[in-house]
């Protein structure tokens, strides 16, 4: 493991890379009892879930989270907030998730993991976004493999501070979406202030879109549950 992140650049010590194979254990000891991944082979897992996680710290300096609130919003089996939040002790996490099993499973592994800098919840983005204690309250958002980028920036750009970062992971179609993208910018008061390509190989192409928010998410933003997926800004 060690060698394929320094293939990119990324150094883990030794404790880090127990805290990512008790990770990979704990995955695949939950993933017979819920769904979690259809990845279990461990170099894939590897590569394709933790690796892939941590490739935004090819394009930013761990200083640039350095005491930061993070979010990731749709966290699933953790990706990629716990991957990052190995690398990233000194920045607060929260994991957002919308099946109680997986904050279950998400919970084990943060105290396994020894991460007390992370905490999980259990709902919906276009809940919690409403909620004042977390609405506009991070620094950063993250999220990977979620939704098309119109409707993942109503889903995240709420819980970002006016000035904070969305950076959120796509692939081969990252620039189709961005196109996409236009009106739910305008009324969200978003900007792409970067695209950046992680990774491109045959299998594994990877990009972090990173998005500005320039001034305070509308009130009517989120609608609620379940509209930004059926009808996407």
């Amino acid at each position: 493991m060690k060698n394929l992140f320094m293939k990119y650049g990324i150094v883990i010590n030794d404790k880090q890379l127990m805290q990512f194979e008790t990770y990979y254990h704990l995955l695949i000891e939950w993933n017979q009892k819920i769904n979690l991944t259809t990845i279990i082979d461990y170099q894939e897992v590897t590569k394709k879930h933790f690796l892939d996680s941590c490739l935004l710290l090819t394009q930013y300096s761990e200083k640039v989270f350095f005491g930061k609130k993070i979010i990731d919003v749709g966290t699933g089996a953790g990706f990629p907030g716990i991957p990052l939040s190995i690398l990233l002790p000194d920045s607060e996490f929260l994991l957002v998730d919308s099946l109680n099993k997986r904050v279950d499973f998400l919970t084990l592994v943060i105290e396994e993991l020894g991460l007390n800098q992370v905490s999980v919840v259990h709902g919906r983005a276009e809940d919690f976004g409403k909620r004042e204690e977390f609405r506009e309250k991070f620094d950063f958002c993250i999220s990977r493999a979620v939704a098309a980028l119109p409707i993942l920036l109503e889903y995240c750009s709420p819980f970002v501070k006016v000035d904070g970062t969305l950076l959120l992971y796509k692939s081969i179609k990252a620039h189709d979406e961005i196109e996409e993208s236009d009106q739910a910018m305008q009324l969200l008061n978003c900007t792409v202030s970067s695209l950046a390509e992680l990774a491109n190989e045959p299998d594994f192409q990877r990009y972090i879109v990173e998005i500005r928010k320039s001034a305070p998410t509308p009130d009517k933003f989120p609608r609620r549950a379940g509209k930004p997926k059926k009808q996407p800004l």
